[in-house]
């Protein structure tokens, strides 16, 4: 019985769910990722619940898919291991602490673009206009980039969604539990053991996130990868060293 109310397989099906919904509801297509998935802060959109809804919405089947199978695969020995709550509260901890570092660094990025328009010249006004049209005068592009102004302008409108960071800090999880244990990529199937697939996979995420380059496509939050990975990473020391102190030996008198 207790089978079928497994944590993980709960939130698989909470994902699916909401998945699903657009589908069967047309209507709701839009109105569902306006309220769960997770929006700048600046953005009037934004609500705080977003921090946690968002990690149960993905963009398309594969997202879907590749989230939910490394969910399964990695969250079920730990439930295992863990049981049921200790797993939940894991695995929220880490997709919220993901959520907020993404935010972060995207609030870092915003924020210098930003003061760059203000100091080449643009009232808060015409930066607000650039925002809300996404036109602006080509001049601008003389101290800053089309780059940075496309960002700029996709920081505030794009929303995240996905379970990603969330699966990341289960992934760490698994692998500083069982770090021999030996893992594949699609395009790389040869087994390598976690110990050495998982820093690689986070070192990729991170180099990605930094230079703008991504081997595995566009439209990916990279820092939510790394964030989850490293909130995951905190939490698993953090309970080792509380259920590892040593014992004070006892003087005999």
């Amino acid at each position: 019985m207790n089978k079928f109310i497994d944590a993980v397989k709960v939130l698989i099906a909470l994902n699916i769910v909401l998945f699903a919904i657009p589908f069967l509801f047309p209507e709701m297509e839009k109105t569902l990722p306006q309220l769960l998935a997770l929006y700048f802060p600046k953005n009037p959109n934004f609500q705080y619940w977003q921090l946690v809804t968002s990690m149960f919405m993905h963009g398309g089947f594969a997202h879907l898919l590749l989230n939910m199978y490394g969910l399964w695969a990695f969250g079920t020995p730990l439930e295992a291991m863990w049981g049921k709550n200790k797993f939940l509260l894991f695995y929220f901890i880490s997709g919220i602490g993901a959520n907020l570092i993404y935010l972060a660094v995207n609030y870092y990025q915003f924020d210098s673009t930003y003061s760059e328009l203000l100091s080449a010249g643009l009232s808060a006004e015409n930066i607000q206009a650039i925002l809300n049209t996404g036109s602006y005068d080509t001049s601008i592009t003389q101290t800053i980039t089309t780059e940075q102004l496309t960002r700029f302008y996709q920081i505030f409108h794009t929303p995240a969604v996905g379970a990603s960071g969330a699966v990341y800090g289960v992934l760490v999880a698994f692998g500083m539990a069982f770090p021999n244990a030996k893992l594949a990529l699609i395009f790389l199937p040869v087994p390598i053991a976690a110990k050495y697939f998982i820093p690689v996979l986070i070192t990729i995420d991170l180099f990605s996130g930094v230079t703008g380059f991504s081997i595995f496509g566009g439209s990916i939050a990279h820092f939510a990868h790394v964030g989850g990975a490293a909130v995951g990473f905190l939490l698993v020391l953090l309970w080792r060293n509380k259920t590892t102190r040593p014992q004070v030996e006892q003087d005999n008198y």
